[in-house]
C-alpha cells in the first residue's frame, strides 16, 4: 500500500498532484570533451585491423589540429557504464612570468604572453570516478595552479643555483654553501611547484563540488617540459613510460591501496593511539613529525571520526578476511611496520572488515576506492556510514624527472601516457612492442603519433591477434597521449 494510494482513498479533495522530482543541482562546469577534439571524428584504426561489430568509436584530434610537440592523442568511452566519459585531458603551452595573468584566460589552452620569463609545455590526463565533475574541474584548473606556483619561484628556477633569498638579499655570507650542501637544484623548485599545484587544485575541487552539491574524484597524471627536462607527476593509477629502441623506462608508479598499504596502516595506527590518548600523539609532537609519509596535515580531519578507528575496520592485513572459526588460531598477518609476514593469535577485533581488502585490481581502500592518491573525493563516505575516505587519500604526486637533454634521442623515442584502462590489458612490454612495430614504417605520416595512440586503444578491444594473444577487452574509459621526444626535445623549452 503506497502513501499516494492512502491519500487518494481517504483524504478529501480528490487525488493529490504528483510530487515534482527534485531538480538536479547545477554541475560546477558543463560536461564537455577536450577542446582539441573539436571537429574530430572516430579513428578507424589500422586499415588491416578487423573491427568487432560492437566496437566503440575511438576519437582523435582532427587532422590539421596540432598538439604541443606534435603529440598524438586518442580516447574511447566506457562500455556504457555511464553516459559520460569520465576521463579528461588537457595540453598546451605554459608561459611563466613574474607577474600574474589577468582574470581572462583560456581555460584549457595556455597562450604565449608577450613578456614571458620561461616557457614550457604541459600534457595531463585525469581519470574520474563517481562522475566526470572532478576530472573536468582538474582539466580546467590544474594548469593555472601550476603556472601560479611556478611564477612564485621562477627567478630561482632560472638561476644557476637557487638563492637562499629570492629577493637576492644575503643575510649570511655562507648561504650559498648551505644551499649547495642541501643539494637544492632548480628542478627541486619545479617539483615543489608541481606538488603545491596538485594540493591547490585539490582544494579548489573540494570547494567547487561542495558548493554545487556534486561528488567525485579523479586521478591525475601530468607531464611538464621545462628547460630540457620532462617532469612526470602522478597521483593515482595512470601510467607513463619512456619507449626507446632498446629501453623501456617507467616514469611513474601506481598508487593503490596495496602499493601504499604501509602508509595507510601507519596513518590509522597513529590515529588509533590518538583516539585512546589525545596527549599521546599530536600534530606537533616529535612522534608525529618523525615520519613525513604520515601526511600529518590530514590528521586533524580524521580525529573527528572515531568510529573509523574504534569500531568498523581493522588495520591489520591477513591473507583473507577472517571468520569466527579463526578465533584463537595463529594466522598470518602484517602491520604497518612490516614488509614481511608473521603470525598472531586471532582476537575478536581482528574479525572486523579489513582496512585494505582484495588483491591486485580488486583491492579496495575501506571497501570503496581502488586508488590511494588523487584529487577530490572530499565528500566520499564508506557505504551506509559516516566514515570519510579523504583523510586516507593523498593529493601529493610522485614526481619523476627525465633529463631529455642528456639522452641521445632517436626518431622513434616517445613517452606514452595513458589512464589505467589501457594498462589493465597491455603491459609495458606489449605497448613498447606496438610502438616499435608501428613508428618505423610510418615516418612520413605527420599524424602518426595520433594513429599510434588509436592503435594502442584498438589493441585493448578484444582482437584475438592482438599483442596479448587472448582477445582481452578493457571496458574502462581509455585516454592516451603519445609524446615524441626527438626533434622537440632538441629544441629545449627555456628562456
Amino acid at each position: 500500500m503506497s502513501a499516494g494510494w492512502f491519500r487518494r482513498r481517504f483524504l478529501p479533495g480528490g487525488p493529490l498532484p504528483a510530487p515534482r522530482p527534485p531538480r538536479p543541482r547545477a554541475s560546477p562546469v558543463p560536461y564537455r570533451r577536450p577542446r582539441f577534439l573539436r571537429g574530430s571524428g572516430s579513428g578507424s584504426g589500422p586499415a588491416d585491423a578487423p573491427r568487432r561489430p560492437d566496437a566503440r568509436p575511438v576519437r582523435s584530434p582532427a587532422r590539421g589540429r596540432a598538439l604541443p610537440w606534435n603529440a598524438g592523442y586518442a580516447e574511447i568511452i566506457n562500455a556504457e557504464k555511464s553516459e559520460f566519459n569520465e576521463d579528461q585531458a588537457a595540453c598546451g603551452q605554459l608561459c611563466i612570468r613574474r607577474c600574474e595573468f589577468g582574470a581572462e584566460e583560456d581555460q584549457e589552452w595556455l597562450a604565449l604572453c608577450s613578456e614571458e620569463l620561461l616557457t614550457g609545455h604541459y600534457w595531463a590526463l585525469f581519470d574520474g570516478h563517481g562522475g566526470p565533475a572532478a576530472a573536468i574541474l582538474a582539466a580546467n584548473t590544474l594548469h593555472s595552479c601550476l603556472r601560479r606556483q611556478l611564477e612564485a619561484v621562477v627567478e630561482g628556477v632560472v638561476a644557476t643555483r637557487p638563492p637562499m633569498h629570492l629577493s637576492g638579499h644575503c643575510v649570511c655570507t655562507s648561504d650559498p654553501q648551505f644551499v649547495e650542501e642541501k643539494g637544492i637544484r632548480a628542478e627541486d623548485l619545479v617539483i615543489g611547484a608541481l606538488e603545491s599545484a596538485f594540493q591547490e587544485c585539490d582544494e579548489v575541487i573540494g570547494r567547487e563540488l561542495e558548493a554545487s552539491g556534486q561528488v567525485g574524484g579523479c586521478t591525475a597524471l601530468v607531464a611538464v617540459s621545462l628547460q630540457g627536462k620532462l617532469y612526470v607527476a602522478n597521483a593515482g593509477d595512470s601510467r607513463a613510460i619512456l619507449v626507446r629502441k632498446d629501453e623501456i623506462r617507467p616514469l611513474s608508479s601506481e598508487f593503490t591501496p596495496e602499493t601504499e598499504r604501509q602508509r595507510i596502516q601507519q596513518l590509522v595506527g597513529v590515529l588509533q593511539r590518538e583516539a585512546v590518548d589525545p596527549q599521546l600523539v599530536s600534530p606537533q609532537s616529535p612522534e608525529a613529525t618523525r615520519e613525513p609519509d604520515l601526511c600529518l596535515a590530514s590528521l586533524p580531519e580524521a580525529f573527528v571520526y572515531p568510529e573509523l578507528l574504534a569500531g568498523e575496520f581493522t588495520r591489520l592485513e591477513f591473507p583473507r578476511r577472517l571468520k569466527g572459526d579463526d578465533l584463537g588460531q595463529k594466522v598470518l598477518f602484517r602491520d604497518h611496520h612490516m614488509r614481511g609476514w608473521s603470525y598472531k593469535c586471532v582476537e575478536k577485533s581482528d574479525l572486523k572488515y579489513p582496512l585494505i581488502h582484495g588483491q591486485g585490481r580488486q583491492a579496495r581502500l575501506l571497501g570503496t576506492l581502488a586508488v590511494s592518491r588523487g584529487l577530490g573525493d572530499h565528500q566520499l563516505r564508506v557505504l551506509d556510514t559516516n566514515i570519510q575516505l579523504k583523510p586516507f587519500l593523498l593529493s601529493v604526486p610522485q614526481v619523476t624527472v627525465l633529463d631529455v637533454d642528456q639522452l641521445e634521442l632517436q626518431e622513434e623515442d616517445v613517452v606514452v601516457m595513458a589512464t589505467d584502462g589501457l594498462w589493465d590489458v597491455l603491459s609495458n612490454e606489449q605497448v613498447a612492442q606496438l610502438v616499435r612495430s608501428f613508428l618505423p614504417g610510418n615516418r612520413e605520416d605527420p599524424h602518426r603519433f595520433s594513429e599510434l595512440a588509436q592503435m594502442l586503444i584498438h589493441s585493448t578491444q578484444g582482437k584475438d591477434d592482438g599483442p596479448t594473444g587472448e582477445g582481452q577487452v578493457s571496458y574502462d574509459d581509455i585516454s592516451v597521449f603519445v609524446i615524441p621526444l626527438h626533434s622537440q626535445g632538441q629544441r629545449s623549452d627555456g628562456h
